[in-house]
């Protein structure tokens, strides 16, 4: 199996990988490149996902890329139009040539003789064993399992004679209409879901063990839109890119230090929506605080328009178990249904599933402290992307994609070919933190124990604020005595 060798390699193609990939091109430009891509086409979450109303909960002035402005209306895109943004970003970039899809990238081994990682795939197309040689890995596959999401032991489920989806795997020929609907869950899948699925079906129920903070948002926003009118379209997007910035900033800061003046104003604004034919207190009031987990954001309060006018409602219980005809919860009442759905979230998935080794010596990355929120102490020439939880994932990644060309255009003026980050003695005795502290999802709960750690100080910390990223991830000197540069061999 012969190698082959380039300056960098990065792996998945999805909004991540194609916005990496675009900064390198722009940046580092002498510098050879490829994306491999486990899938047949780009896009990830945007390619995979295809069940009814699959959107955006983030706006798009700050979802989409710093480079290219987002050119559609809505502030709150469908996949398919982010989708259509992604593959019109590559194919002006010429990313596309850079790609090769099918491959699924098993392990990668850091080799301190040759100094590069090597990655071991496999061609799908052929089932032929790839080698490849890179100076720099970028790990740019997401954060959650592709192949499967998250659905618990639901006791008697193989009695139901209807059909159960799951709507990471939604087959495209599913007919709902006229159909009794159960959705099992009330995250952002569901409430994305269920307002689209209420348009065709009998009735949809949203059955959830407890209640989530649902905000309603205008579908466009009309500063943009006026602003791409009178200023050319890069200006007017940056302009509303910042405002979206620091709007959202404000209002995660002051649900961190007021939680529960920002519970009221949240729960005051859905009662208004939802009117006084409901349950509010029961099916509408969470437990927990506003960014304990992320809100769910409904453009044109659709799905609080489907509650109201009776094509959905919304039930807290739990489930004892599934029958024939549907549910029976452990209040007694018997819900029947023609289709379940389980949108109980996914599964998070860490670094791609890839099995690391330096010098054949495992990496186990729940032991190590993470620098910057994207390397790894004593790891060389790995950089991951992890996007922001409580804001648009793409901030981060756009900040990841820059350091990763400032630390190669450092390491080339320098004639360095190793970087790699290490504690210094007084960093030693830090205290080995969660990666993403009192986020209370389940998803993130579940394989918490499997994320690097981080310290109590800076560089080892993970900030999830953009504002601060941007002033250190972004301005500070590379060389800032933590990476430490190794010098090429003569």
């Amino acid at each position: 199996m012969r190698a082959e060798y380039i300056d960098v390699l990065i792996i998945g193609a999805g909004i991540s990988g194609i916005g990496s990939a675009c900064h390198l091109k722009e940046k580092c430009r002498e510098k050879s490149f490829i994306i491999l891509e486990e899938r047949d086409s780009l896009g990830g979450t945007w390619d995979l996902f295809r069940y009814p109303g699959i959107r955006s909960d983030s706006d798009m002035y700050t979802y989409g890329y710093n480079f290219k402005p987002w050119p559609d209306g809505k502030a709150f895109a469908d996949g398919t139009t982010i989708l259509k943004y992604l593959k019109q970003t590559s194919a002006e970039h010429n990313i596309d040539e850079h790609i090769r899809y099918r491959h699924q990238v098993n392990n990668a081994s850091w080799c301190s003789q040759d100094n590069c990682w090597k990655v071991d795939a496999l061609n799908k197309k052929d089932g032929e064993r790839v080698s490849i040689r890179s100076r720099f890995l970028l790990v740019c596959s997401g954060y959650y399992d592709y192949k499967k999401g998250y659905t618990p032991v639901f006791k008697g489920s193989e009695k139901f004679q209807g059909t159960i989806l799951h709507p990471q795997h939604w087959p495209q020929d599913t007919n709902y209409h006229e159909k009794k609907i159960i959705v099992i869950g009330s995250g952002a899948t569901a409430v994305t879901l269920i307002p689209e699925l209420a348009k065709d079906a009998e009735h949809v129920i949203m059955l959830q063990r407890s209640p989530t903070y649902i905000v309603a948002l205008p579908g466009t926003d009309w500063i943009a839109n006026l602003l791409y009118k009178v200023l050319p379209a890069k200006l007017a997007y940056t302009i509303t890119r910042w405002k979206n910035i620091l709007s959202h900033h404000f209002i995660y800061g002051r649900s961190r230090t007021a939680p529960k003046k920002v519970k009221q104003t949240l729960l005051k604004l859905a009662r208004k929506e939802l009117g006084p034919d409901c349950d509010f207190n029961t099916n509408f009031v969470p437990h927990y605080n506003p960014w304990d987990q992320r809100l769910c954001v409904v453009p044109d309060a659709d799905f609080f328009h489907a509650v109201r006018d009776k094509r959905a409602s919304v039930l807290t219980d739990q489930i004892h178990t599934f029958t024939e005809k549907g549910i029976l919860l452990k209040s007694g009442k018997e819900l029947e249904a023609d289709i379940i759905v389980t949108a109980t979230g996914f599964e998070l998935c860490v670094l791609g599933n890839i099995e690391f080794d330096i010098d054949g010596k495992s990496v186990d990355f729940s032991k190590k402290f993470v620098y910057k929120s994207m390397m790894f102490e004593e790891v060389p020439n790995l950089i991951w992307t992890f996007g922001y939880i409580n804001a648009s994932w793409t901030l981060k990644a756009d900040l990841t994609a820059e350091f990763t060309c400032r630390v190669i255009n450092h390491m080339d003026k320098n004639k360095t070919e190793i970087c790699v980050p290490q504690l210094r003695e007084h960093e030693l005795d830090m205290p080995r933190l969660d990666f993403i502290p009192g986020f209370s999802s389940g998803y993130m709960q579940r394989k918490m124990h499997l994320l690097p750690k981080q310290g109590d100080r800076w560089p080892w910390v993970n900030t999830q604020n953009y504002l601060k990223d941007k002033k250190t991830i972004g301005k500070e000197p590379i060389n800032d005595g933590v990476l430490q540069f190794s010098k090429i061999s003569t």
